[in-house]
């Protein structure tokens, strides 16, 4: 899969709460390789990204985001995806050549991490059920790029990092 002279790769895709980011910080500490996050290295360069959707749409959200993607496979650690990335079909592509992990969870895990947070997807009637539909979209597109999937629901972060870390070695 990947060359001794290739960086150490490793992309997390998962809906909203699912851990990437703690558990991607995690992983890139044990594999001594640098953690990114592509949702902050857009609003580091666009700002936040509501305001890029509300100024210029979803469709130039997914532009920007495929980009950030190419960019940090180019330079290889462990890399999380924001949750509709992978919604995307060129960013889809650009994930087949590398180990992706999809991190799933339960709505009821979900409900308890997301309560009085600020994630505009889920502002609304109700967050949770709208995490489920949202999660219900793109489930095909999680499994489409997966090369194996850990559930975060109810099992300590730092376990489920070093699962991932045994696993991502296997694939050397």
């Amino acid at each position: 899969m990947t060359s001794a002279t290739d960086p150490l790769t490793l992309v997390l895709v998962g809906p909203m709460a699912a851990g990437k980011t703690s558990v991607g910080r995690r992983v890139a500490r044990r594999l001594s390789v640098p953690f990114i996050d592509t949702d902050k290295r857009i609003v580091a360069a666009h700002g936040p990204i509501p305001m890029i959707f509300a100024e210029h749409g979803e469709p130039h959200f997914r532009e920007l985001e495929r980009a950030a993607v190419a960019a940090a496979l180019s330079e290889g650690g462990v890399i999380s995806l924001g949750g509709g990335a992978v919604t995307d079909a060129g960013t889809r592509a650009l994930l087949r050549q590398h180990p992706v992990v999809f991190l799933t969870v339960s709505a009821d895990a979900v409900a308890d991490r997301i309560r009085g947070g600020s994630r505009p997807l889920l502002a609304g009637e109700d967050p949770v059920d709208r995490w489920i539909r949202i999660f219900e979209e793109r489930r095909d597109w999680y499994d489409e790029v997966a090369s194996t999937t850990f559930d975060t629901s109810r099992r300590p972060m730092q376990r489920i990092a070093d699962e991932i870390v045994a696993w991502r070695r296997e694939q050397r």
